[in-house]
């Protein structure tokens, strides 16, 4: 197997974070909004401010694909890429490390400012659980939508990859307040993990990082680029 070219991946990698830079702190400003209404702990700002962080972190996830991966495709941008002296692991590493740091920005910014707002507001605390639950659904639809789109050319079975696992996430809100084990914690003071959430949890985790493994492996077996 060949070494990996790591100063052209790191290039590459630095390339798409310069690209998005300004339209993921446009994300972050959207989600601080969105936190700000969460923090008035009013039913209308609650609701409001849930939607609002929802579609930017959704919003989040596509652009970043979607303009990293699809567009690049369509604009024949690649061509670009094959002239440097890159392996199709390097170019799958590069896109690989390249959308997970551009989602996981604004992604850990927002999930650790969810946080510090239930926390130090008279929200439930118990909607940390119920936060991270949701954050880590959202985790593992862009890690389904990113390995869709490393692996697939097809712009249609991309876009309907990342619409189809995002518009689980209602499905998932729905489930998760179906058991009651989980929403009591999420109405309650205090901060539990119980077997089913630790269940979730681990599962969502183990199926985001099985994905990328899979899709890697997939790679590593290529001799071309798509």
């Amino acid at each position: 197997m060949n070494s990996l070219n790591i100063p052209v991946i790191k290039r590459l990698i630095a390339k798409d974070w310069v690209l998005f830079q300004k339209q993921l702190a446009a994300h972050v400003l959207a989600g601080a909004f969105a936190l700000c209404l969460l923090g008035l702990a009013k039913p209308w700002a609650f609701y409001l401010g849930s939607l609002l962080l929802i579609i930017v972190l959704v919003a989040a996830s596509c652009f970043s694909i979607s303009t990293s991966l699809v567009n690049e495709r369509r604009d024949q941008t690649l061509a670009f890429v094959m002239s440097l002296p890159i392996s199709p692991l390097d170019f799958y590493l590069s896109k690989l490390a390249g959308n997970l740091i551009t989602f996981a920005v604004p992604f850990l910014i927002l999930a650790v400012g969810t946080i510090a707002v239930i926390l130090f507001t008279p929200l439930p605390d118990g909607l940390v659980v119920y936060s991270m639950l949701l954050f880590g659904h959202i985790l593992m639809a862009f890690c389904v939508s990113l390995s869709v789109a490393m692996a697939v050319e097809s712009e249609g079975w991309n876009i309907f990859a990342m619409i189809s696992s995002m518009v689980m996430i209602n499905p998932f809100i729905m489930g998760l307040g179906q058991i009651e084990s989980i929403s009591a914690i999420a109405r309650g003071p205090d901060i539990i993990f119980n077997a089913p959430v630790i269940a979730i949890l681990v599962t969502q985790l183990v199926l985001s990082v099985a994905l990328l493994c899979l899709t890697g492996w997939v790679h590593c077996r290529k001799t071309a680029f798509y």
